[in-house]
């Protein structure tokens, strides 16, 4: 990322307290460069206009370089990042944002193609117990101006760490609190420290990057039959603060799309979890959610529904307005008897099986389509067996079904 004084704008994207502002200063000072910081939640156009101005006139007047570091750059409009973008052609600044959110989702196509982006992980526990290992011994006096003033045990230091989850500024407060907390000799006792140790170990984020991920993890998880970590990660969720309810859903949603006729039982379980999820409420209702998260990863699988679904949309929408066979259409007036509608329809039920072999169901100027193809799997091996009966009965009154 740097050569030769040089750096390269650039967007860094990662949770909360991974270090991508501290980062941004480390780059400007290696490389010489000034070092301007702009939020994009509490900055405007004029903070952009006098930032940029800045950055014109210093590298008029010596040639100095300028970082601009935007933080929460996401939360930028199209036209705000635009902005940027005749400053970062020009050389007049080196441009870094920061994001919590995925860049290819949130940032403009312009401003992504003039940067590159790094993606910075959660820091581990480990890292984190380092860090108080550095301030402890007054290695990290560059930074900080001093020494910790802490005598923490290793089970207090690593159980902050879990805490922190990740998040170095986060860290960094719960050691500034402790030494507030701290005695004479900066000894913590177990009741302060458990008060302080308190709270969520997780981030969770309503609406955004993490809250997405975990969600695709359940169901995944569930996809692909693992009661275990699907519960894990419902139980992530719900801890992490999600509501109740939206799980449910999308419960509902995986008995439909990755279980389908395969067992019609998970549909109804997941309705059964969301009403008693509605009348008994959290946390007793969210057994139900439990309950019917296993029941759902344990069920066979079958996305036979799902693909069929998508298919006869598809057909449906490029079809335009077919018209309905005659003999297919209602006739509740006389006009309609006189033009032929219902005109030669086969009742099904006077038919032997029920079923009137021969008949198309499908638009006159349409040939039959094959969508659904049930899954060799719990119910739908029966209902794929009697459809193959029912289509050898078919080709032997009419010519075959198109296949898709």
């Amino acid at each position: 990322m740097v050569e030769h004084g040089e750096i390269a704008s650039s967007i860094f994207w990662g949770p909360p307290g991974t270090g991508k502002t501290t980062l941004a200063r480390m780059l400007a000072d290696r490389t010489d460069h000034v070092f301007t910081a702009l939020s994009a939640v509490l900055s405007g156009v004029k903070e952009v206009r006098q930032a940029m101005a800045e950055a014109t006139a210093r590298r008029d007047f010596d040639g100095t370089g300028t970082v601009l570091f935007v933080d929460e750059v996401h939360r930028f409009n199209k036209s705000q990042q635009d902005a940027f973008l005749p400053y970062i052609e020009d050389g007049t600044i080196v441009f870094i944002g920061a994001t919590t959110e995925n860049p290819a989702f949130e940032l403009n196509n312009a401003l992504l193609s003039r940067a590159r982006v790094f993606v910075l992980k959660p820091l581990t526990a480990e890292d984190l117990v380092g860090l108080y290992d550095a301030l402890a011994a007054g290695t990290d006096t560059d930074r900080t101006g001093t020494s910790l003033r802490l005598a923490l045990t290793d089970e207090q230091r690593e159980q902050l760490a879990r805490v922190a989850d990740g998040d170095a500024r986060r860290f960094l407060n719960f050691l500034e609190a402790a030494e507030q907390l701290a005695d004479d000799t900066g000894t913590l006792t177990d009741d302060v420290f458990q008060t302080l140790a308190s709270g969520s170990l997780q981030r969770f984020d309503k609406g955004g990057d993490a809250f997405y991920d975990q969600i695709s993890a359940l169901h995944k998880s569930v996809r692909g039959s693992d009661p275990d970590a699907a519960l894990y990660w419902m139980q992530r969720m719900l801890v992490g603060g999600c509501d109740p309810a939206y799980i449910a859903r999308r419960l509902i949603r995986m008995a439909s799309e990755d279980i389908g006729n395969a067992d019609p039982r998970a549909l109804t379980l997941a309705l059964d979890a969301w009403r008693s999820l509605e009348r008994l409420g959290a946390p007793e209702g969210e057994l139900m959610l439990a309950q019917a998260t296993i029941f759902l990863a344990c069920a066979a699988k079958s996305n036979a529904v799902y693909t069929a679904f998508k298919q006869s949309r598809k057909d449906a929408a490029q079809d335009g307005s077919l018209e309905v066979p005659d003999s297919l259409r209602n006739a509740p007036t006389r006009l309609a008897d006189t033009l032929g509608h219902g005109h030669g329809y086969r009742y099904a039920h006077d038919e032997p099986d029920a079923f009137a072999a021969g008949v198309n169901y499908f638009p006159e100027t349409k040939p039959p389509r094959k969508y659904y193809y049930p899954a060799p799997r719990g119910l739908e091996l029966r209902i794929g067996e009697k459809l193959e009966q029912l289509e050898q009965r078919n080709a032997a009154a009419s010519p075959p079904l198109t296949k898709r």
